[in-house]
């Protein structure tokens, strides 16, 4: 049975088009894979009608704003909030939505005064429905994969995209299957897609693994993939950064960091940066920087060892499981969003993403261990005089603290790097750990403790 078409009835093709994001060529529909059919790169979408008639900035600023008083479904999304922006729907109740988007933007001040820069901020997308930043691009292609008439949708996942795609799938009638790779994978993030009725498949293998076998699944069934090469994906996925320059009245920080795994997330506020210049809502851009962990490090050995012109992919291993990827599929599109933001790529250790996400939680701000690179990341980039103290900073935090739990219970009971080579640098951490207290039950008890406390 011949897959359906990424084009379909319901599917107002004219309003944007394919592009390849290496030839240039442009196309009205998309094979499966996502491939452009001439020289096999990724695809992009494009507008081609705002050549002709660019759609007036002030107007969308204020048609965004008075968007926020609607109580209509598709309003209430903090993605099709901004639709003026994406791929055109006939209506509006054609969008599967769980009220994405809308997450807040908190200052640091414990943080701000560690790394030396006062201006920091953080960007929660762990706050999304199902806690993380992957909602923002899965509303829209999940909606645009039931447009095309798909009643399968599937992925290859760390964890994050398989419980965002199961819902939004769930949401939309339609079935899905996960790809996960076995014992590598948080249970938490397993438990969602399996609470909402995926398909879910273990494969011996890591998730770069996972991701070839899904290639070759949509050429052979009916099943249209959402990973982060689907350019749907990241279509949603860049109102993260339209929100933000809100939240900013329209004012771009200097420096705006992410966490780097498929690469797809950093491509997509890049995109969207481009965007908002070209259409007059922003008058600069604002650098856009990647940090990965230094075990799935692809990106920066790309950058160091091949000037970006061809991928090193290296056998991932890292803790922070949501970036544990070794082939990233978008790494030509981050790094145009590098060249065109004038950004930087730093990788930092597991110790170091460690420390940095007890600090975020110090807070009282949690998130999983992928997004405390962008903490770790910064001190690394003020010590190298890239990003200057008299700056403004947004980090961007991808992933909820519950998504790993049980890192953040290793860490505190001072297991985390247990007979591991990051084992000496445990001592560095103590100051950091809170592990629980296990006391008889009186109420001296209780007070030395508390008495204890206060003197530390």
């Amino acid at each position: 049975m011949p897959p359906p078409s990424t084009s379909a009835q319901g599917v107002r093709q004219a309003a944007f088009r394919f592009r390849c994001i290496t030839c240039g060529d442009l196309s009205d529909t998309a094979s499966q894979d996502f491939r452009c059919a001439r020289c096999g790169d990724l695809l992009e979408i494009t507008y081609p009608r705002w050549k002709e008639a660019s759609p007036d900035a002030a107007k969308l600023k204020a048609t965004w704003r008075n968007r926020r008083l609607s109580s209509d479904p598709i309003d209430l999304s903090g993605v099709w909030r901004f639709r003026e922006l994406l791929p055109a729907l006939e209506s509006d109740e054609q969008a599967i939505t769980l009220r994405e988007g809308n997450t807040p933007l908190y200052e640091l001040p414990q943080c701000a005064r560690i790394t030396g820069v006062p201006r920091l901020l953080a960007k929660h997308q762990g706050l999304n429905p199902t806690g993380s930043f992957k909602d923002a691009g899965m509303t829209v292609a999940a909606t645009f994969a039931r447009l095309a008439g798909f009643r399968w949708v599937a992925c290859a996942s760390t964890g994050n995209t398989s419980a965002s795609m199961a819902a939004y799938a769930a949401r939309g009638g339609m079935r899905s299957m996960v790809l996960v790779p076995d014992g590598k994978i948080s249970w938490s993030k397993l438990s969602q897609a399996l609470d909402y009725g995926a398909v879910t498949c273990q494969l011996r293998t890591d998730f770069d693994g996972c991701l070839r076998l899904l290639q070759e699944l949509v050429r052979r069934a009916p099943v249209y993939q959402l990973n982060s090469i689907n350019p749907f994906r990241l279509e949603g996925q860049k109102t993260l950064a339209l929100e933000l320059l809100e939240q900013l009245d329209w004012q771009p920080p200097d420096h705006i960091i992410v966490p780097g795994g498929n690469l797809g997330n950093s491509s997509a506020i890049g995109k969207a940066l481009l965007e908002m210049q070209a259409l007059g809502l922003i008058s600069r851009l604002p650098k856009l920087s990647v940090i990965q962990a230094e075990g799935a490090n692809a990106l920066v050995r790309t950058l160091r060892e091949a000037d970006g012109k061809r991928l090193i992919s290296v056998q991932a291993e890292t803790h922070a499981t949501a970036i544990r990827i070794g082939n990233p599929a978008s790494w030509k599109k981050a790094v145009h969003v590098l060249e065109a933001t004038g950004g930087a790529c730093e990788q930092v250790s597991e110790v170091e993403i460690a420390q940095a996400k007890a600090e975020i939680g110090a807070e009282g701000i949690g998130c999983e261990p992928a997004s405390a690179v962008t903490l770790a990341g910064l001190k690394k980039l003020v010590k190298q005089g890239f990003v200057k103290p008299e700056e403004s900073v947004v980090l961007v935090l991808t992933g909820n603290l519950l998504k790993d739990p049980d890192f953040t219970m290793e860490f505190h009971q001072g297991d985390l790097f247990k007979n591991t080579s990051d084992e000496s640098g445990r001592a560095a951490l103590d100051a950091l750990r809170r592990p629980p207290i296990v006391l008889d039950a009186t109420l001296d008890a209780v007070i030395r403790t508390l008495e204890q406390a206060e003197k530390s």
